[in-house]
């Protein structure tokens, strides 16, 4: 343990029965049981399988903020080994989370136990400490021989530094079931806070519609890689995929199309709390998105009453855009737009509304910022901020208000007249942060109207500095589109985000000057067996020198003590 920080009492590991330090008669050995020397000669054999931590401290995706090295201290996680938190419900939960996601790999019990001041005492510590100046998400890991400490002022630092600890392990703590491995981390410290506050990723399933069990495993990508962000694109010309009680035809007809004629779907209230639930138990935040006044197909199918001409369109299952809007000068559209953003924003606990405002070709003019305006407005009654794509930029600011910026040269007056105003800008560009686009030519899915964009493509640019005149105080963050006209399962969704995924989360998370591309590739590589290792899907880049003979953990045939806690990934 450090020095001046006392133990704490832990569940105690299997092994002889300690001499109470009070007892004035020395009682008489008592020779370990079988499963206490099998422990034993399984440590010592992971001793001999590797005498260091096979990682270096720094080999982290996304790169942490300063990196202090050690390699006297590597430790090892042992068999009997305790995860202590914080006695806060918050740091409670991290741990269990953390623990879950060691079980499965390591075979070990891995109880969770709090204390008011946590000590690792050769397990792993997680310790909340609102006097450090850290940060709302930064943290400090310490790795020395007597266990592992995570320091943070919030539940979501620790969150984070789990992460960080996460991928310090061997790739075979990905396996789903028990395998032999020595679990050694690298000694030294890290100590970690992102650059940007906002740093998400965006599944449109309104194109195509992803079952709620989808959409948690995209939440799980965001988290490995420390995005805060999930924005749903809820609602298109081709489906709207949300439950509105006021106005239920939305997703009773206008939910039952998709691209290609499938057969669409949509989330039930219960369906949509349950995965802004999960995602906020990894520290992310919904972003919701009901795309107006255009991309509204799917709404005037369901209720005619909408439309310019109160006639219910055919349903649409292509990909073309720009040609629907709900009529903005009907006072019932704005029923409709009350409605439906406020049952939304009930479901929704994060602070952000998104209202789309992209591509309404056919709204022009002061027809089109009256609309803005109004709908602002609503958002904004109802206690959260808006957020919209860049075309909103010409409508009136309030308060608070958000662009995302998906442009793909840079030069945009209107959006830096809007900043100017005092709005403040998501960074999507196109030709950088579009995963729907492919990777080369013959990348089976995905478009290429934004070009090419291999992992280099992603990784090199500025956040900070990539709109021309917006200062990097006015950029909230960055955020990875993946729109799916093409993408019909998880294995395209997967296809897609990785490895390009990693390389955004470093944009948004790490320092400018840690900016290192070759550096980058080779970390991203040794991403590459831990996905192999979790059954997860990836595109394997030619410019990332991936390992060409992945190590296959041996599974064992049996866990060390009770099965594992299922892992809930």
């Amino acid at each position: 343990m450090h020095p001046g920080v006392a133990a704490v009492s832990t569940t105690p590991s299997p092994g002889p029965t300690a001499v109470p330090a009070t007892s004035a008669v020395p009682l008489p050995a008592r020779e370990p049981d079988a499963a206490t020397l099998a422990q034993a000669a399984e440590r010592a054999a992971g001793e001999l399988l590797a005498p260091s931590a096979p990682h270096r401290l720094a080999d982290v995706v996304p790169t942490p903020q300063r990196v202090h090295s050690d390699p006297t201290e590597d430790w090892t996680l042992p068999a009997e080994a305790v995860i202590v938190a914080s006695a806060d419900p918050a740091a409670l939960a991290v741990a269990e989370q953390l623990a879950q996601l060691l079980r499965p790999a390591t075979g070990y019990p891995l109880p969770v136990t709090d204390a008011t001041a946590p000590a690792p005492a050769g397990g792993i510590a997680l310790m909340l400490d609102d006097t450090t100046d850290l940060g709302a998400e930064g943290y400090r890991l310490d790795v020395t021989t007597n266990g592992v400490r995570v320091t943070a002022s919030t539940a979501a630092g620790l969150f984070y530094g789990a992460q960080t600890l996460r991928q310090l392990l061997p790739a075979a703590i990905e396996s789903p079931a028990p395998v032999t491995e020595r679990w050694a981390l690298p000694g030294g410290t890290i100590t970690d806070a992102p650059r940007f506050p906002y740093r998400g990723a965006m599944l449109d399933v309104a194109r195509h519609f992803f079952a709620v069990e989808d959409v948690l495993r995209v939440v799980d990508h965001l988290a490995r890689y420390k995005l805060n962000h999930l924005h749903l694109h809820l609602t298109d010309d081709q489906g709207w995929r949300i439950a509105v009680d006021s106005w239920p035809k939305l997703a009773e007809v206008g939910g039952t199309t998709e691209v290609g004629g499938g057969p669409g779907g949509h989330y039930t209230k219960a369906d949509y709390a349950r995965i802004v639930a999960y995602a906020a138990a990894r520290h992310i935040t919904v972003v919701p998105e009901i795309d107006l006044p255009g991309h509204t197909n799917a709404a005037l199918v369901a209720y005619p009453e909408l439309a310019p001409d109160k006639t219910a369109p055919p349903p649409y299952t292509g990909t073309e855009v720009g040609f629907s809007y709900v009529d903005p000068a009907d006072e019932r559209t704005y029923d409709f737009v009350t409605d439906v953003l406020g049952e939304v924003a009930a479901l929704t606990p994060g602070p952000w509304l998104h209202i789309g405002g992209d591509e309404a070709f056919k709204v022009k003019g002061k027809v089109y910022t009256g609309f803005v305006e109004r709908a602002q407005r609503i958002v904004a009654g109802l206690g959260k901020t808006v957020v919209g794509w860049h075309q909103l930029a010409p409508a009136a600011h309030l308060d608070g208000r958000v662009l995302q910026w998906w442009g793909t040269n840079g030069e945009d007056p209107g959006t830096l007249d809007a900043v100017r105003r005092g709005a403040r800008l998501i960074v999507s560009p196109g030709n950088h942060a579009y995963l729907d686009m492919k990777y080369a030519p013959d990348t089976p899915i995905g478009h290429d109207w934004a070009g090419l964009i291999d992992v280099r493509q992603a990784y090199d640019w500025d956040p900070g500095t990539h709109v021309a005149g917006v200062p990097t105080e006015a950029v909230l963050g960055v955020e990875a589109p993946l729109w799916t006209e093409s993408v019909t399962s998880l294995a395209d969704i997967e296809l897609l985000l990785l490895p390009r995924l990693p390389a955004i989360a470093e944009l948004g998370w790490s320092p400018r000057e840690t900016h290192d591309w070759a550096g980058f590739r080779h970390r991203l590589a040794a991403q590459g067996p831990r996905w192999t290792t979790a059954g997860i899907t990836f595109h394997r880049a030619p410019e990332i020198p991936w390992p060409t003979t992945p190590t296959i953990p041996t599974q064992r045939t049996a866990p060390h003590t009770d099965p594992a806690t299922p892992d809930p990934r």
